[in-house]
């Protein structure tokens, strides 16, 4: 079972932290959740990886300032350059050995590419293997997540009323005909992933939603990665992802000499839980080729 912490950062905020796997392994993965979710899309990732491989690895997750059970943010610290800071801190305070490979899904990605460009000595020292789940290498899918989000959100409501999470779970059904199923995942849905969705989803409605619009619509993502240019990267999409095409996997992939990009047939936006049957091996060869290294 996952372990859960505070964890302080300099600015006083705190986020919420679950660990899983060997503390003492030599290899941990660090896993960020995407924008107006929270680490529990990371569940069956976090229950499956620490014994997927030859190698002992540690697994944590977090959720992201403002969102989850971790500290509000505000107009100043929700940018996509200071989750990359909070990543760092992170990697320092939380994960002070051995190497890292980091996990970004959507804005988790970003996180990511915050953290090369902001933080190049550590991303050199301890990084080993980067993975992007559904993540944009350009701006437009982005700057329309928070409007697509907010008219799914509203369609929810419509159906469920305005105790959405109460009763997600009786009229999961219809929730599942209208924009959860189009828009976030792919075909046939598990009922408890489409429940899981709506439930963070509507958590972060409309505050969350609203507050990050801006760093997404502003972040620059071109240069990005030039400092993981000799770091191995995957990068994976859905071919039924509404949000990001399959073109972004390959740029990301392209942008980096060990680039590997897997598009996924039948899969939406939510890979960290439709896909986790062909993410995990991805995410177990970063760790063995980490712990090689």
């Amino acid at each position: 079972m996952p372990t859960t912490e505070r964890f302080a950062l300099s600015d006083g905020a705190k986020l919420a932290l679950s660990r899983a796997g060997d503390p003492g392994a030599a290899v941990t993965v660090v896993l960020a959740h995407s924008y107006a979710q929270d680490q529990r899309v990371w569940h069956k990732i976090i229950d499956t990886l620490p014994d997927a491989g030859d190698w002992p690895v540690q697994v944590v997750a977090y959720d992201h300032r403002g969102h989850g059970q971790s500290s509000a943010a505000d107009e100043q610290t929700a940018t996509v350059e200071r989750l990359g800071d909070d990543l760092a801190e992170v990697i320092d305070g939380a994960v002070p050995r051995g190497r890292v490979v980091l996990v970004g899904h959507g804005m988790g990605g970003l996180t990511l590419m915050a953290l090369t460009a902001r933080h190049p000595a550590l991303f050199t020292e301890r990084v080993a293997g980067l993975a992007f789940l559904s993540t944009a290498a350009g701006s437009a899918m982005e700057a329309a997540l928070p409007s697509s989000v907010g008219k799914l959100v509203q369609d929810l409501r419509a159906i469920l009323g305005a105790k959405i999470i109460d009763r997600v779970s009786q009229r999961i059904d219809k929730a599942k005909t209208i924009g959860l199923r189009w828009l976030l995942l792919g075909e046939d849905p598990d009922p408890d992933d489409v429940r899981l969705v709506a439930e963070m989803v509507a958590a972060h409605w409309p505050d969350t939603v609203a507050l990050f619009k801006p760093a997404l619509d502003r972040y620059d993502r071109e240069a990005a990665l030039t400092v993981a240019s000799d770091t191995p990267v995957v990068a994976m999409v859905g071919d039924r992802d509404r949000l990001v095409p399959e073109s972004h996997a390959e740029a990301l992939a392209g942008a980096v000499q060990d680039g590997t990009s897997v598009v996924l047939p039948g899969l939406g936006h939510m890979l960290p839980l439709e896909g986790v049957a062909q993410v995990l091996p991805r995410l177990v060869g970063l760790v063995h080729a980490a712990s090689r290294r």
